[in-house]
C-alpha cells in the first residue's frame, strides 16, 4: 500500500483588531474582545452613515464572515446581539445610499452610461496617469488592498442566490478572478505581489487603520449586497459597475505605473485587468444581467441601485483622495510605514 503526499499551505493569519473610531466601533470591538458591553444601547440611528465610526463598526462585523480577527472567537460570527446591531448599521447605511442616488429601473440606460468613456474624466486613475506621483500610487494601492486582497470574495456570496445562465456566467467570471485554477494567478495574489514590489505590506488587513471611511464604505457595500439574498440584484449591479469600468481604468493605471518606473508586478496586475475585464464586460452584460432580468424582471430597480451606489461611493473616495493630494498631503489616516 502506498501513501500519497498532499501539499499543504499555511493557514492564512487573521489580522489584529483595528483601533476604534467612535462609540459604535468601540462597542463592537469591545464585544469582539470579550468585554461586557450593551450592544443594544449603541445608537446607530444617530451616526453619520458615511462616517468613520459606523463604517468601521460595520466592517468589523462583516470581517467575521471572511478571515475574522486574531484572538476573536469564530463563534461570534453568528452572535445574535452582534447581528442585531449589524442590521441597524446596515439599515442606516443603506437608507443613506438609497437617498443619495437617483434610482429607477432602466438597467439598459445605466449600463450604456458605464460604457461611455469620458476622455476628460477627472478621477484617481486619470490623475495618476497624467501627473500622479509614486507616493500617491502607493497610497492608492494600500487603500485598495482592503478589497483586492479578497478580490471576488464578496461577489461569491451571490452565487447560490442565482440560477441557470446567470449563475453559470457569474461563476465563469469568478473562475478567472481566482486564477482559473492556478493559485499564483489569483488576482488577490497578483495584487499582493504588486504590493511587495512597491515596498508595501501584503498582510491581509494591514492598512485598515489607515483607510478612511470612504474606503471601508466601498468594501462594506459589497458585503451588504452579497450577504442579503433580497439584495442579489444590487450585488449584480455593483459587480457590473466594477467589471464594465475596470478595463479603461486599468489601462490608465498601466500608463501610470510605466511612467513612474514601476516593476513588472505593478504593470502586470493592471495589464491583466485590461484584458480580462474587457472580456468580463461582455459576459456580465449578456450572460448575467440579461438572463437574470428575463427570469426576475422585478430585480431591475435593484440592479440599478447597485450600479448607482457603486458610482456614488467611488465618487466619495475620489473626492477624498484628490482633495488631499491637491494640497500635497496624504489621503490616509495613518502613515504607510505604521503598518
Amino acid at each position: 500500500m502506498t501513501t500519497t503526499s498532499i501539499a499543504t499551505t499555511a493557514r492564512p493569519s487573521a489580522p489584529p483588531l483595528p483601533a476604534a473610531r467612535g462609540p459604535l466601533s468601540s462597542a463592537v470591538l469591545a464585544h469582539l474582545r470579550g468585554d461586557a458591553v450593551e450592544l443594544a444601547r449603541a445608537d446607530a440611528e444617530a451616526a453619520d452613515p458615511y462616517g468613520d465610526d459606523l463604517q468601521l463598526a460595520l466592517y468589523a462585523c462583516y470581517e467575521l464572515h471572511y478571515r475574522g480577527f486574531d484572538g476573536v472567537s469564530e463563534e461570534l460570527e453568528w452572535d445574535p446581539a452582534l447581528l442585531a446591531l449589524r442590521r441597524r448599521l446596515e439599515d442606516r447605511f443603506l437608507a443613506a445610499v438609497r437617498a443619495d442616488v437617483a434610482g429607477g429601473d432602466d438597467v439598459a440606460a445605466e449600463v450604456e452610461a458605464l460604457l461611455v468613456e469620458d476622455v476628460d474624466a477627472v478621477g484617481v486613475s486619470a490623475h495618476l496617469k497624467r501627473r500622479g506621483e509614486l507616493w500617491q500610487l502607493r497610497e492608492y494601492i494600500a487603500l485598495r488592498s482592503a478589497y483586492h486582497l479578497k478580490e471576488a470574495d464578496p461577489q461569491a456570496w451571490v452565487i447560490p442566490r442565482l440560477d441557470g445562465a446567470a449563475k453559470a456566467a457569474l461563476v465563469t467570471v469568478e473562475h478567472d478572478e481566482y486564477g482559473a485554477g492556478r493559485p499564483e494567478r489569483m488576482h488577490a495574489r497578483l495584487f499582493a505581489d504588486m504590493m511587495l514590489e512597491l515596498g508595501l505590506s501584503d498582510r491581509y488587513g494591514a492598512y485598515v487603520d489607515a483607510a478612511p471611511a470612504a474606503v471601508l464604505a466601498e468594501v462594506n457595500l459589497m458585503s451588504l449586497f452579497g450577504l442579503h439574498r433580497a439584495l442579489r440584484g444590487a450585488l449584480v449591479g455593483q459587480f457590473a459597475a466594477v467589471e464594465l469600468t475596470s478595463s479603461p481604468g486599468s489601462a490608465r493605471l498601466v500608463r501610470a505605473a510605466e511612467r513612474l518606473g514601476c516593476g513588472p508586478a505593478t504593470v502586470g496586475f493592471y495589464a491583466e485587468h485590461v484584458e480580462a475585464d474587457a472580456v468580463h464586460e461582455q459576459v456580465v452584460r449578456r450572460g448575467i444581467i440579461a438572463p437574470l432580468l428575463a427570469a426576475e424582471p422585478e430585480l431591475a430597480a435593484d440592479v440599478v441601485l447597485g450600479i448607482q451606489a457603486a458610482g456614488h461611493l467611488d465618487g466619495l473616495l475620489t473626492q477624498h483622495l484628490l482633495g488631499a493630494w491637491s494640497q500635497d498631503r496624504s489621503g490616509l489616516r495613518a502613515p504607510l510605514d505604521a503598518a
